[in-house]
């Protein structure tokens, strides 16, 4: 890895845990359609990402230990906890500022973007961010209240 922030691809089997990531700020490539180990080990060295897996046979090609991180855990939980140990990431890194559907960074909404949001986020002048690929326009709803605490509880763990 180049850089002191790391940059992830997360196999099928660790989706869940992607998200979550991409929520705490990381980019975060999920794989989703069930690709060769060995592509996805490619695209990681490619992308300079470290790779996500729980698969054991992913471990026995010959760069697969620069590039990839085995978790052994069964739960989302136990693999948060497993990578935080490994890595000490910081899950209040960047919170809510990649989009959770595709990755990409999030915007300030416009005025007319904001226009997308319900009725009732308008009222509330709540700040709005806006997905350039997506063009989707995301708030901080209750979900998003209840995901900032799962993410406090996981950097607290971390002591």
């Amino acid at each position: 890895m180049t850089s002191d922030v790391p940059k992830f691809l997360v196999d099928e089997m660790l989706q869940r845990l992607g998200r979550w990531l991409r929520a705490a700020g990381y980019d975060t490539v999920i794989a989703t359609n069930a690709a060769p180990d060995y592509y996805l080990l490619r695209q990681a060295i490619d992308e300079d990402r470290l790779l996500l897996t729980c698969d054991r046979e992913l471990m026995q090609h010959r760069r697969a230990p620069e590039h990839v991180i085995l978790l052994r855990g069964t739960t989302l939980e136990e693999c948060v906890q497993e990578l935080s140990r490994q890595l000490h990431l910081d899950w209040q890194y960047d919170p809510f500022s990649r989009c959770l559907v595709c990755n990409s960074l999030l915007l300030s909404a416009t005025p007319e973007q904001q226009e997308q949001a319900p009725d009732s986020v308008t009222e509330r002048e709540l700040p709005a961010l806006y997905c350039p690929t997506c063009q989707q326009v995301f708030w901080e709803g209750s979900h998003v209240k209840r995901m900032r605490h799962q993410l406090d509880t996981w950097q607290q763990n971390l002591g």
